[in-house]
């Protein structure tokens, strides 16, 4: 089914999209719409600039899905933004049907991860965002709002408002209003995973059987996502990109399994194995991940300690940032848990086999093994996760013994040492929340600030490093 007008003008805000100067014209599969070439990006930051991407070249051509698959901090989102038109990049090209982009991309819609609908709008309403922004006469755009209603499955659903709709609803609705107005490229951040599982399934299997038939108004898909799985069994590219110490292409890997894909196969496991050791192994050259080269380093940034690095330098300072030293979503409960389990196992274990032990996706346990990993009591070889001798007397330590433990190994934590810093162990200092909202906006959306305190939170006061007061929103020194 396709949409029945062709014109394409103005901007709408809600869906992100820009008119095109001509109508554009039919591409065929394999044929260019979206090129990145070395695209950078950089944030000014106190210690200089703080770079986010760098060198990306990336090609996005009619009829493929691309995914775009990494840890926190890597800069999917950044990087979707910038082909999307919406951040300018600091060095580099981006491209669309060969015209160097110089704003909003006119052949690209978003969809985001928070559903972003008007609460005051029906569901044809906010549909028809877009295409009221572009100039499309009522009539028309009513019926082109109706049939992209119809395609995602939201019939009888025309007048109900948000607050009426299940999330996964509010979502479909994203879609339609993104698909209604044509683009050439649909770009999805992350849209599942606001989702229950079951209603993420459903809704990820209802646009994969969409594409695979041939109505989908779009002649291909970027999609950002940290699950490996759904990005194996959506994308006919997986992008992975690194964060160490700034977002690279680590490697690009080819699916060519058939659809409707098959999770039980052993071709989709090793897919997923494969891409698992990408996103979380150690490059054997210390450039491949886009460190500087030795003796170098650039303005706000720590040259990470690789397999090939004699150590830490002891005379250059931690360069680490909290702009660049993300927490990743664990809570002590769960990193703690996970130390423990591999203790059990001699101190070392092959991640994929513990997952499928405790009826787990790898991606529900990344954000412990990163925990791991930036508290020093572990390290990833390959496949498998092995304790440190620290997270070793950690997993072992009494309830006493561990907080001491942790509390050593989070003060070298940028964003808990900032706030334990910030409090000068004055008796009864106090700090509030806000001040350092307002340090990490420079860095990271209004949600990714809620999740870096909460973990930084939950960090320094179970090693008593600080306390909270949540009522009044203010960090305050614990005596020693």
């Amino acid at each position: 089914m396709r949409f029945p007008f062709s014109s394409r003008p103005a901007p709408a805000p809600a869906v992100a999209v820009a008119r095109p100067a001509v109508a554009q014209p039919a591409v065929a599969d394999g044929a260019t719409l979206l090129e990145a070439v070395g695209l950078t990006k950089s944030y000014a930051g106190a210690d200089g600039e703080l770079p986010v991407l760098s060198g990306i070249d990336l090609t996005v051509r009619a009829g493929e899905i691309v995914a775009l698959l990494g840890r926190s901090g890597s800069g999917k989102s950044t990087l979707l933004r910038c082909l999307a038109g919406l951040l300018p990049p600091s060095s580099g090209t981006v491209r669309y049907r060969g015209t160097p982009l110089t704003g909003a991309n006119p052949g690209t819609a978003l969809v985001f991860q928070t559903f972003a609908l008007l609460p005051w709008l029906t569901v044809r309403q906010n549909v028809e965002l877009g295409l009221e922004a572009r100039g499309v006469p009522p009539r028309e755009r009513a019926r082109a709002a109706d049939q992209a209603i119809d395609l995602i499955g939201l019939t009888g659903f025309e007048n109900a408002y948000p607050k009426e709709l299940s999330g996964g609803m509010r979502q479909r609705v994203g879609f339609a209003r993104a698909l209604v107005v044509e683009p050439d490229v649909l770009m999805m951040d992350e849209p599942f995973s606001a989702l229950d599982v079951l209603t993420a399934e459903n809704l990820r299997g209802e646009l994969m059987e969409l594409w695979d038939s041939g109505q989908f108004p779009t002649r291909a898909v970027v999609l950002v996502t940290h699950n490996i799985e759904e990005a194996v069994l959506m994308a006919d590219r997986v992008v992975v990109l690194g964060s160490r110490p700034y977002g690279t292409i680590r490697e690009t890997v080819e699916v060519d399994l058939e659809r409707p894909r098959d999770r039980d196969s052993a071709a989709f496991d090793e897919l997923v194995d494969r891409v698992y050791r990408i996103m979380t192994g150690r490059p054997k050259d210390p450039r491949a991940a886009g460190r500087p080269e030795p003796g170098r380093t650039e303005p706000g940034l720590t040259e990470p300690d690789g397999p090939d690095s004699d150590g830490p330098d002891p005379n250059r300072p931690d360069r680490r940032t909290v702009a660049n030293t993300p927490l990743p979503s664990a809570s002590v409960d769960g990193l703690s848990g996970l130390a423990e389990m591999i203790a059990h196992r001699a101190g070392r274990c092959d991640l994929a086999d513990l997952a499928d032990q405790l009826g787990l996706d790898i991606d529900d346990m990344l954000p412990q093994v990163d925990a791991l990993d930036l508290l020093g009591f572990a390290e990833i070889h390959g496949d498998d996760l092995l304790l440190t001798e620290d997270g070793t007397a950690f997993a072992r330590a009494d309830v006493q013994d561990s907080r001491a433990l942790f509390a050593g190994a989070a003060l070298d934590v940028p964003l808990v040492k900032l706030i334990a810093n910030s409090l000068g162990g004055e008796p009864g200092a106090t700090v509030r929340a806000g001040f350092f909202r307002d340090l990490l906006a420079h860095h990271y959306t209004s949600e990714q600030v809620d999740r870096q305190l909460e973990t930084a939170t939950d960090w320094g006061r179970y090693a008593g490093l600080f306390g909270y007061d949540a009522a009044r929103q203010e960090y305050r020194s614990e005596e020693a």
